[in-house]
């Protein structure tokens, strides 16, 4: 059995338009949102054994958030290649996990993660397709099990949507 979590980046300040997307920091709801979230995770027995994160600014600052309540230390890789990546790619370094990680968390950008997370939701809680509704807001969590021993088997309608959660359902995080 492995467990994926999808975590959108929280919410981002537009306040220097002299920044690059890329480096586009936290606002003070994302800064309030990411620990919310992380123990909204910790609390329902989710810390991950693995992370992979998007290394734009935001990204980082809302693992670094999340991260912070967890208790625990999973290995993080940060890749670039995140960064407003497709469905298909972000499938592909989910797949490239090694077995021996039960509980993956991988933190990224949209339209990739909603298009993602609409694929792999096939079954589940029943809001929108799947359980994930029309669009997957900043700083939300998609909580998907896959009955597999391999992440390499993971893929579209192969998925179980356990919760879909948004920072503004938890306290402190809007």
């Amino acid at each position: 059995m492995k467990t994926l979590l999808l975590l959108r980046h929280a919410k981002s300040s537009w306040d220097d338009p002299s920044l690059d997307d890329f480096d586009r920091p936290l606002n003070s709801r994302g800064i309030r949102a990411a620990p919310a979230m992380g123990a909204w995770i910790r609390k329902r027995g989710l810390v991950p054994d693995r992370v992979l994160c998007s290394a734009a600014c935001r990204a980082r600052e809302t693992w670094e958030g999340v991260s912070g309540v967890l208790g625990e230390t999973p290995e993080v890789t940060v890749l670039r290649s995140l960064y407003l990546a497709e469905p298909e790619g972000i499938l592909d370094l989910v797949r490239r996990v090694e077995p021996g990680y039960e509980t993956l968390l991988v933190v990224g950008h949209n339209p990739g993660f909603e298009d993602l997370a609409r694929a792999l939701a096939q079954r589940g809680k029943p809001r929108g397709l799947g359980g994930i509704p029309d669009r997957m807001p900043t700083g939300a969590l998609a909580v998907f099990r896959f009955d597999v021993d391999h992440w390499r088997e993971v893929g579209s309608g192969a998925g179980v949507l356990e919760h879909f959660v948004r920072p503004r359902e938890l306290e402190g995080g809007e």
